[in-house]
């Protein structure tokens, strides 16, 4: 505000002092901008461009497949406790769930014969060995003592490694055993509640957990818009969540089978989610921009005057040279205008504070 107020004082007394000057009638009708007025406008030039298109896509914000970890049971059970909630924050090793399970109070009681048969092995193989060497057992009889006692290390081994494999660090004797998360992240998907139950060979997950430092975008693409939307092209993401925060991404990958219910191609989009603001399963809007094939030129939409129905923008050549212009425009995208006529290539234009300007040209005419 404080720049405005001397900007506008700037051009007062500029315009001012150019009526003031009783000499020459063609200097009173001179417009030169002071050098104070010089150094708060911005200027910017003509150039060709390629005219940009945008589409506006619907879609979610999803997980990215990539980074997720999707928790299988070992064993079957019933759910005692569901440590975790869809959408908490866990960290590797956390306990996620218990279950009681008649699978780990087996393969306990498994593990428990195998050790108290090794201990008779053992013990039996220790007495073969002393008779063999007393000269009172054959070493048939001792060979025999020493396979059985490899038999039940053998059976013991298996029986630890079946409890390893069913998670047996994670267990206990009474038959329980705890599901715990294999990574640092966020719980994004869970299908299991305390009392149900759960079997190996039901195909399905129990958790799925996400780090969300990088998500997914799924965006809509219906039949019109197909030829518009490609992978490389970039967008512009924004969620109802966050209206004000717009994120900046590519298109990573576009789907070639419409979908059967929604008659629409998905495109895929990865984005950087440093703030954790993002997530799975909110409603976001994509602006695709691509570049078209046809040229033309372009300036900042910032230089747009509009008045009654024209659009007009401030040529600067030199300071004691600036005029109103009107111009044709062809579209606006975004910061972008792309001029059919009234402009040539390396022209330069006002791009702050060109109203003003503006408005004291057409007073002083």
């Amino acid at each position: 505000m404080k720049h405005l107020i001397i900007f506008n004082l700037c051009l007062i007394t500029l315009f001012a002092s150019c009526k003031t000057e009783p000499e020459n009638k063609d200097d009173n009708k001179k417009f030169v901008l002071s050098d104070t007025v010089l150094n708060m406008i911005q200027i910017d030039t003509v150039r060709k461009c390629n005219i940009d298109d945008q589409v506006s896509l619907s879609g979610e914000v999803s997980f990215n497949e990539n980074n997720v970890v999707k928790i299988f049971p070992r064993n079957s059970g019933q759910v005692i406790e569901a440590k975790v909630s869809l959408g908490d924050h866990v960290t590797k090793g956390q306990v996620l769930a218990v279950v009681h399970s008649a699978d780990i109070a087996g393969n306990y009681s498994d593990l428990n014969s195998a050790n108290a048969d090794l201990s008779i092995a053992k013990r039996q193989m220790e007495n073969t060995e002393a008779l063999y060497k007393g000269g009172v057992s054959s070493e048939k009889e001792y060979n025999e003592a020493k396979q059985n006692y490899n038999k039940a290390l053998a059976a013991k081994n298996k029986a630890e490694v079946t409890l390893a494999i069913n998670g047996g660090k994670n267990a206990t004797s009474g038959g329980q055993y705890y599901i715990t998360a294999p990574i640092d992240g966020y719980v994004v998907e869970k299908k299991i509640t305390a009392g149900s139950y759960i079997r190996p060979d039901m195909g399905d997950y129990l958790y799925s957990i996400s780090n969300l430092k990088n998500i997914w975008i799924y965006a809509n693409v219906y039949e019109t818009d197909i030829s518009r939307v490609k992978e490389g092209y970039a967008v512009k993401v924004n969620t109802l969540a966050y209206p004000d925060k717009t994120y900046d991404g590519k298109i990573d990958k576009v789907s070639q089978v419409l979908d059967s219910s929604s008659k629409a191609l998905r495109a895929r989009i990865v984005l950087e989610n440093p703030d954790m603001l993002l997530k799975p399963e909110m409603f976001a809007r994509i602006t695709v921009l691509n570049q078209g094939g046809a040229e033309a030129l372009c300036i900042p939409t910032s230089a747009i005057i509009s008045i009654n129905g024209k659009n007009y923008v401030v040529v600067f050549t030199s300071k004691e040279d600036v005029k109103n212009v009107e111009v044709s425009v062809i579209k606006t995208v975004g910061d972008k205008s792309y001029i059919s006529e009234g402009l040539d290539e390396g022209v330069k234009v006002i791009t702050k504070y060109q109203l003003l300007i503006f408005n004291q040209l057409l007073s002083s005419k």
